[in-house]
């Protein structure tokens, strides 16, 4: 979820100095077609069977190619889900800046809404990498490598609130704009283990989020609701991205 300006899955592979035997020289439209083509393969088989299941193997056999060919485009299977990563985040970030002027609280919806707009095609997919988003050290949505995926859609909601007409001040903004980036990731979870009809019951989610939304806002009219959120802010920092500073005492709230 994170290369700027990426337009395509992203590639961990260097332009060539030379031409490979059967490789196309550089990004031709033969070369962008077959990794294309070898990525959906790949992201309909971790679909259909789970990410842990899923070999490059199975993914060569099923497109038909052999691996060394499919090594060249993807040489792991953590390349293919940075791809992913990579791609819903450029596409979130693309119809995230549609987002009106007005208050934070209808810029937020806008924002959760988009991204489930954004992510339901891939639902199958998403749903079979719940383990691997939230428990995996070197491929969940908090490590390093997915930084570049992680910042573009924090930076969504970051600027949902920085920029409304109703922002709190920018210390403020800020803290709140990391904790709905949270709430956010909380929705997604919700909505990709929901196993209601059509999801029904993430759709009631968002209507009680809706709703409880313009009694926050009234609610960050207090110093001791702001304070709350600067604190809050600070921990999630600490236990996900662990650049707060170190925590001496309890928070004063």
């Amino acid at each position: 979820m994170f290369t700027e300006n990426s337009k395509e899955p992203y590639s961990s592979e260097a332009t060539p100095n030379r031409r490979g035997r059967g490789r196309p020289r550089g990004r031709t439209p033969q070369g962008v077609a077959a990794r294309l083509s070898l990525y959906n393969t790949a992201i309909a088989l971790i679909a259909e069977r789970g990410y842990e299941a899923t070999t490059l193997r199975d993914v060569a056999d099923r497109a038909g190619v052999s691996v060394g060919l499919l090594y060249r485009y993807f040489p792991s299977k953590r390349a293919v889900i940075l791809a992913l990563y990579d791609e819903l985040s450029a596409k979130y970030a693309s119809r995230a800046a549609e987002m009106k002027i007005g208050k934070w609280r209808d810029r937020l919806m806008f924002a959760l809404t988009t991204s489930l707009q954004v992510l339901s095609p891939h639902r199958s997919t998403l749903a079979a990498l719940v383990p691997v988003l939230i428990g995996d050290a070197n491929e969940g949505l908090f490590t390093p490598a997915t930084a570049f995926s992680r910042q573009r859609v924090h930076k969504v909601f970051h600027d949902a609130v920085v920029g409304a007409t109703d922002a709190p001040r920018p210390e403020v903004a800020a803290a709140l704009g990391r904790l709905l980036y949270l709430v956010h990731l909380a929705i997604i979870l919700w909505w990709l283990l929901d196993k209601s009809p059509r999801q029904w019951a993430t759709t009631s989610l968002m209507s009680l989020v809706r709703r409880a939304l313009p009694a926050c806002a009234l609610t960050l009219r207090l110093p001791r609701a702001c304070a709350f959120v600067v604190a809050g802010d600070k921990l999630f920092r600490q236990a996900l991205f662990d650049d707060a500073e170190p925590h001496r005492s309890s928070p004063g709230i």
